[in-house]
């Protein structure tokens, strides 16, 4: 019955004849064959093996994930997308109970999910379904078997080219139409940067070792002109305008509402007006994963109930929304010190899903807009400004527990700074230095988490963090963070009590073999850094430590001004220190240093609102797996590769 119906779509002309050929067999390749399904799928269903390896490239680097889904419910190489299958899986985990201001309003940040009827679903969130049809493979053959998805892939790009009326040209610049198809875009910017995507990545030439043990894939480099008329064909719609970002990235102004939502002074949503960088510097770009899929995303950010972040990225193809200007601020971190001097982006994805994975597409794009952010606003391009979720302490003491955990252990720093032009790198002795960067390496770094609640084990899968531990043996409990428990640290994806991130800078404490201590949340946190297999690089920096006679320094999670420093009529915010301390003898990195700053903004009209500064100077440290303040008053400033004083 499907071989009939698609000879009857070819004989109609909406199909090439070849696409009806069902491919013989399609079995998991042997080590070094991804290169070889490529060519073969190329050569089957007569699509530019450049343009097939770009596709790829583009949503997954190659990799096959293990058939695992992406946070897209997309599959393989290519990317088949199965949504209708995916929804049923969604995890139905809630964070709510963050105080997304920092000012006394508890309002939810996540949901449970699903929302979407799956009957809703548009096609192109079901090109697994279209790749069955096409090939004749089975579901199961194209999310599980490499070489069945290269193919489903291949048959779906031709199947897109026959569509439009072009002919299976060699010629990568033929195919610019049918993969801005590809892409499942309903608008034309985003189909269009989709496209130009591709063909970026065939002009740089990748080369890496895939997934699964199917060897290397290589892509030629080579300068291509693509036909971009044909993207007239598709007919879209125009991508809203108004977006704030460079317009080769295709953004989308979908704008978060501010509105009254009754008639006390303060009760309005879902973000506050400012004119920053005029009245408060950007100090942040903060990093989250949604926790929902991007419908549901967008129905949110667009609810004058609900919070509010600048962007939100789509999986599948990268594509951009932005929700604010950047002058405006978000309530999307938790700590409103922080959201006042932040630009917010959401990744759609799950962050307990350890199977699932980011697509390159989303990877790249988004790389893209914090680098045009990050020059634009003068933020430095380190893990002390472009941090997650997870990074941003607590207010006060009471609120550091029901702090989030986004985007999680599964984001690659790593690579998404390289794609930014900024990498970690080396810099000093291995053996001597007195600050290190964390860097495991990504793929083989398989920590043993739980996703459940009952502790069922995490799908095996690489990872951007280190677990910490009180001694240097691989059977001692991990480190304890009194703010999160009394107890020593789980396993749990959730839990960051013992857990340093990719990218960010640590202070040695001791070595001993092939291990490493750095200080942790005043404690020796130890973790395995053998020459041969290392998981921290040395680095150099500036570092802080308590000005001798100092017995303890309070630490804070938000730098506010003395009280002298705030004008009649705006209520004193209080300097209340943490449930952490710095002890003698420990130091650690500073990101920043900050004079107090506080925005009072009460009320639903900007011109009452006021940037409160004061005299207090605080330095930004990395005291645990989030930042903290420190009071320039308490401590010293020490470069890393000198000693800690004793004396003052």
């Amino acid at each position: 019955m499907r071989l009939a119906a698609l000879a009857a779509l070819a004989s109609a002309g909406l199909l090439p004849a070849l696409l009806t050929v069902p491919l013989a067999q399609a079995a998991e390749p042997a080590p070094g064959e991804r290169a070889r399904a490529f060519t073969a799928a190329s050569k089957r269903y007569h699509v530019p093996e450049s343009v097939l390896l770009g596709v790829s490239y583009l949503q997954s680097r190659w990799d096959a994930h293990g058939g695992s889904p992406s946070s897209d419910a997309g599959y393989g190489p290519m990317h088949l997308t199965d949504a209708r299958g995916a929804l049923a899986g969604l995890p139905h985990h809630s964070e709510g109970g963050e105080d997304p201001r920092g000012q006394d309003e508890k309002l939810p940040r996540r949901v449970d999910h699903p929302e979407i009827d799956p009957d809703s679903l548009q096609p192109e969130l079901q090109t697994l379904t279209q790749a069955a049809r096409l090939t004749g493979l089975s579901a199961d053959a194209l999310k599980n078997e490499p070489a069945a998805n290269i193919a489903g892939g291949a048959a779906l790009l031709a199947a897109h080219q026959a569509a439009l009326g072009e002919p299976a040209s060699t010629d990568p610049a033929d195919w610019f139409g049918a993969l801005a198809r590809y892409s499942g875009a309903a608008d034309e910017e985003t189909a269009r940067a989709y496209a130009d995507e591709v063909f970026a990545v065939i002009a740089e030439g990748p080369e890496r070792t895939t997934d699964g043990g199917g060897g290397t894939v290589k892509l030629p480099s080579a300068r291509v002109a693509p036909r971009t008329e044909q993207l007239a064909k598709l007919t879209l719609r125009a991508s809203a305008a108004g977006a704030e970002c460079p317009r080769n990235l295709g953004c989308e102004w979908i704008p978060a509402p501010y509105q009254k939502l009754s008639e006390e002074p303060g009760d309005f949503g879902n973000h506050d007006l400012s004119d920053r960088p005029n009245n408060q510097k950007i100090d942040y770009i903060v990093i989250h994963d949604t926790e929902a899929t991007y419908p549901v995303t967008l129905k949110l950010v667009t609810d004058p109930t609900y919070v509010s972040w600048h962007y939100s990225m789509r999986s599948a193809d990268g594509h951009i929304a932005n929700h604010l200007k950047a002058k405006d601020v978000g309530w999307h971190a938790g700590n409103w010190y922080v959201n006042s001097k932040a630009v917010g982006i959401e990744h759609e994805g799950f962050l307990a899903q350890g199977g699932q994975w980011y697509t390159e597409a989303m990877y790249r794009r988004s790389a893209r807009l914090v680098r045009y952010l990050a020059d634009k606003y003068d933020v430095p391009l380190d893990r002390a400004h472009i941090v997650g979720h997870d990074n941003i302490p607590g207010t006060v003491a009471a609120n550091v527990g029901g702090m989030h955990q986004d985007p999680g252990p599964y984001w690659d720093w790593a690579h998404y700074f390289d794609l930014m032009g900024k990498p970690f790198k080396a810099q000093g002795s291995e053996r001597k230095s007195a600050l290190v960067t964390i860097k495991p390496p990504y793929a083989a770094n398989t920590e043993p988490y739980y996703c459940g609640d009952n502790g069922e084990p995490c799908p095996e899968h690489g990872s951007a963090s280190i677990t910490l531990r009180t001694e240097p043996r691989d059977d001692a409990p991990l480190v304890t963070d009194i703010g999160i428990r009394p107890t020593p640290g789980t396993w749990s994806v959730y839990n960051h009590a013992a857990r340093v991130s990719t990218g960010q800078q640590y202070a040695v404490a001791e070595r001993r073999g092939d291990w490493m201590a750095i200080w942790y949340l005043g404690q020796k946190g130890w973790f395995r850094n053998s020459h041969s297999k290392p998981t921290a690089v040395p680095a150099r920096g500036m570092t802080v430590v308590a000005k001798p006679g100092k017995t303890s320094v309070p630490l804070y999670g938000r730098a506010y001004p003395e009280p002298a420093a705030y004008p009649a009529g705006i209520p004193v915010q209080a300097i209340s220190p943490l449930q952490y301390v710095l002890q003698p003898g420990q130091r650690y990195s500073v990101g920043q240093r900050v004079n107090g700053e506080y925005y009072h903004s009460k009320t639903f009209d900007l011109e009452s609102h006021t940037v409160v500064r004061g005299e207090n100077v605080y330095y930004q440290i990395q005291f645990g797996h989030r930042f903290m303040f420190v009071n320039a008053e308490d401590v010293l400033v020490v470069p890393s590769w000198r000693p800690v004083p004793t004396r003052g």
